[in-house]
């Protein structure tokens, strides 16, 4: 396992309901990112279609594998890297759609992760996943977050728990909050001792919904290494996955969690 990786997040406004310039647009940055050196990209959530479509999150959403998933894989397989990228998922049931992130890499599909902790309205637009999984990229062990799961810190701890080395986070995360997404996104990644990578959406949809930008990667730390300030920007760092486990020894969070008592006294 390499130790070092160069790792990227894409912030980027998205035109509402356009697939193709979307994708377009995403393909321009990630080969951006691809020249600077990224083994691992991430875009934000809903990047394909933007966020708010709900009259059409059913025309919208796509099965997975489907048309984005093979659309990831063909740039995935021509650059040899992995992306993260979140789009709305076309359940095998009639009528359910999910807000789903889709790991893809040079040899196709790793895997899905589908948003559990729904943001107010999304309650009504979405099913909840069930599931944090691990992906093994070979190179790092991946756990995936969305948007408004920052302010959950079970989410990132089972995820660290489970040999997350990495937790990604696709969002389309409101500017009002913004003072959310800061304090959040380094404690996440201090208090688990792991890179945090918060991937943001820009822009504005229907006159109303800002979104905040600030995209950031996050050291085991909590200190953030880099940030991005344009609408359309990539950022780029490298990761070094010694920094994790020295972390984890220096506070270790991990070691001295009780999770025996904890479980005993949740409360459902």
């Amino acid at each position: 396992m390499n130790d070092v990786i160069s790792v990227a997040a894409i912030q980027m406004n998205c035109i509402l309901g356009n697939k193709e310039e979307n994708l377009s647009k995403s393909e321009r940055l990630i080969e951006d990112a691809v020249k600077k050196g990224a083994k691992l990209i991430v875009l934000p959530e809903l990047f394909n279609t933007g966020y708010r479509v709900e009259e059409n999150d059913l025309d919208l959403a796509e099965q997975i594998p489907g048309e984005t998933t093979s659309w990831l894989e063909r740039i995935c397989s021509e650059n040899n890297v992995y992306i993260v990228g979140c789009i709305l998922e076309k359940s095998i049931t009639n009528g359910v759609i999910y807000d789903t992130a889709i790991v893809v890499g040079p040899k196709g599909l790793i895997g899905s992760y589908r948003k559990i902790h729904l943001w107010d309205k999304e309650n009504i637009r979405f099913a909840k996943g069930n599931e944090y999984p691990i992906f093994d990229l070979g190179f790092a062990r991946l756990g995936v977050q969305i948007c408004y799961e920052i302010g959950f810190p079970e989410g990132a701890r089972i995820l660290s728990l489970k040999g997350a080395d990495i937790v990604v986070y696709p969002s389309a995360f409101g500017k009002e909050r913004l003072y959310v997404w800061d304090i959040a996104t380094r404690s996440r990644a201090l208090e688990n001792g792991i890179y945090v990578i918060a991937c943001n959406r820009t822009g504005k949809e229907r006159g109303k919904t800002e979104f905040g930008g600030f995209s950031r990667i996050v050291d085991p730390k909590g200190k953030i290494i880099v940030e991005a300030s344009s609408e359309d920007e990539v950022i780029l760092a490298e990761v070094n996955l010694n920094d994790v486990k020295n972390q984890r020894r220096e506070v270790p969070y991990l070691r001295d969690l009780n999770q025996c008592v904890i479980k005993e006294n949740l409360i459902f």
